[in-house]
């Protein structure tokens, strides 16, 4: 995507081959910077600490960390400890195990002296793969998004509810949840965007909607407890949200709060989609409830807030009285019987086991 008049990826190898640069989302919306890294503890810190974040986007990051390693030391034991240094980052997002797997099961069969470079390739292939995955989410999105408005009257808008960032800054480029909305756009499709601040970190509010204005999309940011009640009047006509893992039954791992969006949906109506590229699904899970770990964060996340000072400072302050304890689950799971369907590269599935299967035959 654009900012300004230059198209920029969320990473990208850097000039000098080895680094990589990335777009530092701790400072948006108010200040974008771009950040080196060159180190696997680089790398580490940028997962753990959110310098980049959305499932798809922390696996590519890692895999590029495994490159780095593979610069310094090629052995089976340097290529198992980055495994357990970057797997350790971030529980919950399955992208990170799957492209960590992927890296050592590309490299394990190859010399030493080989796995450098090749390493490096492999990361690049992976970053590309993930962009051509989520543009084809958002063509077969594009299909609901252009029936639903065929529907309505003439200029009327699509009105879509998102939840936290699923935009471009959570991939490497186009998002999956982001994807259908950007291309209904180009396309000449009205559309508006209601976004969820999505508290604690306000990925809504801070980063969906800079995707949202830089990219010209209609779009109003509203308090997370304010879906339900649009979804009660009739202002929503579709909910799109993302993923950070999803069951090989259908269950969906996302964002804390998606569960009560997709409750709200379901006593309205209103179709409730996950968009999600293949990587996302972790075919050894059937139960997300009992099976996936949830991040427990940081409290500070939930007690302090970034923002911008009238004097145009970035400062952070506290909500809370320093005395009262919070509590911070990253995620939670919402069940396969509220998701109306499963956005997927190859296409729109149903939210469970056979769902999976026929579009993804092979894992059968």
């Amino acid at each position: 995507m654009n900012v300004g008049d230059r198209h920029y990826r969320t990473i990208w190898l850097s000039d000098d081959g080895r680094s990589v640069d990335i777009i530092d989302q701790r400072w948006l919306p108010h200040d974008f910077r771009i950040e080196r890294i060159g180190t696997v503890a680089g790398i580490a810190t940028a997962i753990r600490d959110m310098w980049v974040r959305g499932a798809p986007l922390i696996g590519v990051t890692a895999a590029y960390g495994v490159a780095m390693q593979m610069a310094d030391d090629a052995s089976d034991a340097a290529l198992d400890a980055v495994w357990e240094t970057l797997h350790e980052t971030r529980p919950t997002a399955i992208n990170l195990r799957w492209a960590l797997d992927e890296m050592r099961r590309f490299l394990r069969p190859l010399p030493t002296e080989q796995r450098g470079a090749a390493a490096y390739r492999r990361a690049s292939e992976i970053a590309d793969e993930d962009v051509g995955l989520n543009r084809a989410i958002g063509e077969n999105g594009l299909t609901i998004i252009k029936a639903i408005a065929a529907r309505k009257q003439k200029g009327e808008p699509v009105n879509i509810l998102t939840h936290c960032n699923a935009g471009w800054l959570a991939t490497v480029d186009y998002g999956t949840a982001t994807a259908p909305i950007y291309l209904a756009t180009e396309a000449g499709i009205p559309v508006h965007v209601y976004v969820d601040e999505t508290r604690p970190r306000n990925q809504g509010a801070q980063l969906t909607a800079w995707e949202m204005a830089g990219h010209g999309v209609p779009h109003t940011l509203i308090v997370d407890n304010a879906g339900g009640h649009l979804m009660q009047r009739g202002a929503i006509d579709m909910v799109i949200v993302g993923t950070d893992r999803t069951t090989a039954d259908g269950d969906v791992c996302n964002k804390i709060g998606t569960y009560l969006k997709a409750l709200a949906a379901a006593d309205n109506d209103v179709p409730f989609y996950v968009a999600l590229p293949s990587p996302t699904i972790d075919w050894t899970v059937h139960d997300g409830l009992a099976e996936i770990p949830i991040e427990q964060r940081s409290a500070d996340e939930v007690s302090l807030v970034w923002g911008k000072t009238a004097a145009g400072e970035i400062a952070q302050v506290r909500i809370s009285p320093e005395t009262t304890p919070a509590a911070n689950p990253a995620f939670d799971v919402t069940p396969a019987r509220l998701v109306t369907g499963l956005i997927t590269e190859r296409g729109v599935a149903k939210a469970s086991r056979e769902g999976l299967k026929q579009m993804f035959p092979e894992r059968a």
